[in-house]
């Protein structure tokens, strides 16, 4: 038995080392791509592109000639549409390799805790004032600080408040902020045409999806209409969030630890108690606080 285990052996294909590692590679490959369209529109894509090929394929079998001569005039031109098609998750899976070979720690040495942000969250969530806040990461955002109106201010409550003010004329856009100062506000960002989105998100929000697809940035919206709070992170959105939650979120995504703290009073309440200005006062004074 033995023996002609070994003769089938010597007969067999010689598979090396160096094929089992091809063979790896190729799928980690495979396995990785599918991991980075999975839930986008261009998973979709590629399933109608498999499909296609399918069909070409069963039409070559079939011996039809004029078919045939199609997919050999245009494929040549495949390869060029699909970088195309797929520049997006091309770039990001690029990002990606890009992120895992740099060093983790250089980027983000002196950062805030950026609970000024959250504190703005609420006073716009209260207020129902549009509001979309873009913090960078890993990738660089250069290109779409450029469109706005560059700041490089420190980031602080106040000054997130006066730019989304609505008579202010730096409202429209999105502020990109920068480690701990806001670099630019009314800036113009990609548009998501994600299909599988709700029709009941406007532009703000899915110009805040449209740049978690381009890069590894977070995106903080308030909905002018509901005041809901949401966070788009990577091509998707969070939506109906607290302001608590935002806050552990954040400290999740950015790796930080985010102390609780009161929020400031509704505005509802301080108006009642003849304290106009009260949001304002109580929201610096919990900031404060907090830092050291």
């Amino acid at each position: 038995m033995l023996r002609n285990l070994t003769h089938l052996w010597e007969l067999g294909p010689r598979v090396s080392v160096l094929a089992v590692i091809d063979i790896i590679i190729v799928a980690a490959i495979i396995y990785q791509f599918l991991v980075l369209v999975k839930g986008t529109r261009a998973y979709q894509m590629l399933v109608g592109v498999f499909v296609l090929v399918v069909a070409f394929y069963l039409a070559r079998l079939g011996d039809l000639r004029t078919v045939n001569w199609l997919v050999s005039t245009l494929l040549p031109y495949a390869v060029f549409a699909l970088i195309v098609v797929f520049a997006a998750e091309i770039r990001q899976a690029l990002a990606k390799v890009g992120r895992k070979v740099t060093f983790a720690g250089a980027s983000h040495a002196r950062e805030s805790s950026y609970d000024d942000i959250v504190l703005a969250a609420n006073l716009f969530s209260q207020e129902q004032t549009g509001a979309l806040i873009v913090i960078e990461r890993e990738i660089g955002l250069r290109t779409y600080i450029e469109s706005g109106v560059p700041l490089d201010a420190r980031l602080s409550y106040h000054l997130l408040a006066t730019i989304f003010r609505p008579s202010a004329p730096l409202h429209d856009g999105a502020a990109i902020v920068q480690k701990d100062r806001v670099a630019a506000a009314a800036c113009f960002l990609p548009l998501s045409m994600n299909p599988v989105l709700s029709t009941q998100l406007g532009t703000r929000h899915r110009a805040g999806i449209g740049i978690t697809e381009e890069t590894d940035a977070v995106a903080v919206i308030v909905s002018e209409e509901t005041g809901a709070i949401s966070l788009a992170i990577a091509g998707q959105i969070e939506r109906e969030l607290t302001v608590e939650r935002l806050r552990e979120r954040l400290s999740d995504l950015l790796h930080r630890y985010l102390p609780p703290a009161a929020l400031p009073t509704p505005i509802g309440d301080t108006a009642e108690n003849g304290a106009g200005n009260g949001f304002e006062r109580q929201g610096m004074d919990a900031a404060r606080e907090r830092r050291p």
